[in-house]
């Protein structure tokens, strides 16, 4: 996968996060949308940046066809990045909500188990939808070609 590719997943991958983390947040906490969207916008920011890195060096040092991933990798594969993440984002949740670390640890576990769902469904969803349209390609070159 190449720089550009790995940066629109990563957008994609986050513009629906936000939205539905938002949305989760307004429905379990008494913080307003502004203050909630601030927040998720920044915390989307640094888990992009995160997103980018975390997997460059994941798929540098594991190796082989993304589909032929086993579970207990892709269950592995998200548990690291999460953990990753959340040393990150909640002393900037604490922040910007003016909570305290261990609410915004609450509000973060919350988030937390929801993107870990959605990323694992994600990333298996993506990874299967960018080989089908790999081959769909090579196919139709190779149709092009023989027509010639």
């Amino acid at each position: 996968m190449g720089k550009l590719e790995r940066v629109f997943q990563a957008v994609l991958f986050e513009v629906l996060a936000v939205s539905m983390s938002i949305a989760g947040l307004m429905v379990f906490t008494d913080h307003d949308l502004s203050s909630l969207s601030e927040t998720m916008i920044v915390v989307a920011s640094v888990a992009m940046i995160w997103n980018y890195f975390f997997n460059s060096v994941f798929d540098r040092y594991v190796k082989g066809e993304k589909t032929q991933r086993s579970l207990s990798l892709r269950i592995v594969h998200v548990l690291l990045f999460e953990a990753g993440l959340l040393l990150i984002t909640i002393p900037v949740m604490a922040y910007i909500l003016q909570i305290s670390l261990w609410e915004a640890l609450i509000m973060d576990l919350g988030v937390t188990i929801f993107i870990t769902i959605y990323a694992f469904t994600f990333n298996l969803s993506y990874d299967h939808i960018r080989a089908f349209v790999i081959r769909n390609r090579i196919e139709k070159r190779l149709q092009s070609e023989l027509a010639h």
